[in-house]
């Protein structure tokens, strides 16, 4: 499996794959649920492989580790997932 910064990575840079409408599913701990939000309401900081910031609703951004990254859509379908985690 690609890892998650590798996929944003190319989503970004080949402008063949990146057509379309991504979305990203994060585990929201403090919600209990996945969240997902538009590619668009990301901002990725170059050469940063541990989070991206999410932009809120209200314009707030918080940060979000890529290792709470579940799942990626283009155009509704889903081209990335990440295996459930195992119980302890």
């Amino acid at each position: 499996m690609i890892p998650i910064h590798e996929l944003l990575h190319r989503i970004r840079w080949d402008p063949e794959f990146g057509k379309g409408a991504f979305e990203l599913g994060y585990d929201d701990h403090v919600a209990g649920r996945l969240v997902r939000i538009p590619l668009t309401r990301l901002h990725l900081e170059p050469g940063d492989r541990f989070a991206f910031e999410a932009v809120e609703d209200d314009g707030s951004l918080h940060m979000v580790p890529f290792h709470r990254v579940r799942a990626v859509w283009r155009d509704g379908a889903l081209i990335w997932k990440r295996p459930p985690r195992k119980p302890v």
